[in-house]
């Protein structure tokens, strides 16, 4: 079974950066869609950012722009440089590996952007 497990959350203040990792117990990400979802308090869970096993990739409107996702040489991680960060970022940002019959999470980073 495949793991995930996010890093690199914590408290920015609005207008700065920050780079969440997902790595993966294996080197899933050539064979696997890579995402990043993110759940608001009160709010339903949303696609932020996909890169699927060729390289294509798709973003939120509410991001574009200010995200990009990409994956490591050795195919086990996936990243999300965050930049420009707003306040309406604040969530639990989720890593997603799916495929057919295969559909993973991670446990969830904080991030949380505020002054």
């Amino acid at each position: 079974q495949v793991q995930l497990v996010e890093s690199g959350g914590g408290l920015v203040q609005p207008g700065g950066s920050l780079r969440l990792s997902c790595a993966a117990s294996q080197s899933i990400f050539s064979r696997y869609t890579a995402g990043w979802y993110r759940q608001a308090p009160g709010k339903q869970r949303e696609l932020v950012a996909a890169i699927t096993n060729g390289g294509v990739t798709n973003y939120a409107d509410s991001v574009k722009g200010r995200f990009t996702i990409s994956r490591g040489t050795a195919r086990n991680t996936v990243f999300l440089q965050m930049n420009s960060l707003r306040p309406e970022d604040t969530a639990v940002y989720y890593c997603n590996a799916r495929r057919t019959l295969s559909d993973v999470w991670g446990q969830g980073t904080q991030v949380t952007v505020s002054s």
